[in-house]
């Protein structure tokens, strides 16, 4: 896996962004039917996708923060975690699965992206929307299908 803290996560393609997280919003509402018939439709690319959509969320948190001053040991504590937790879903064999990863991803939005456990839903909603940003201007011509 590229080093994601020093090197810029190329964007991901919209249909790519728009079927990730279709399945991470199944997965987390608990249909399991949507969230097969996504894994039909998208094959043994889905692995890949949940990984892309872990490294954006994971990484930008867990990095240390280059405009506070001096990072401190918390600050790579963290960084290291966050790498950890993207190299976890990589290679463990409990959590490398799509449900393992799309749970991974839920689990990490309620526990640290959201105040008081808040809406998770609302969350991955607007980090969909983040990333389809950043696909629809890395690819203006592309129109999402999902």
């Amino acid at each position: 896996m590229p080093d994601t803290v020093t090197t810029p996560l190329a964007p991901m393609e919209p249909d790519d962004v728009a079927a990730a997280f279709a399945y991470i919003r199944a997965m987390q509402a608990g249909d399991i039917d949507t969230a097969c018939a996504i894994a039909d439709d998208t094959g043994p690319e889905l692995h890949r996708l949940l990984l892309d959509v872990a490294a954006r969320v994971f990484i930008p948190v867990t990095a240390a923060d280059d405009h506070d001053g001096e990072p401190c040991a918390h600050s790579f504590l963290a960084a290291a975690l966050g790498r950890l937790l993207l190299e976890l879903l990589c290679h463990s064999v409990c959590l490398a699965g799509a449900p393992g990863m799309a749970d991974t991803i839920v689990r990490f939005t309620e526990n640290i992206l959201t105040e008081e456990h808040g809406d998770v839903g609302e969350v991955l909603s607007q980090l969909e929307a983040a990333g389809m940003k950043q696909a629809m201007e890395a690819h203006p011509a592309h129109r999402t299908t999902a």
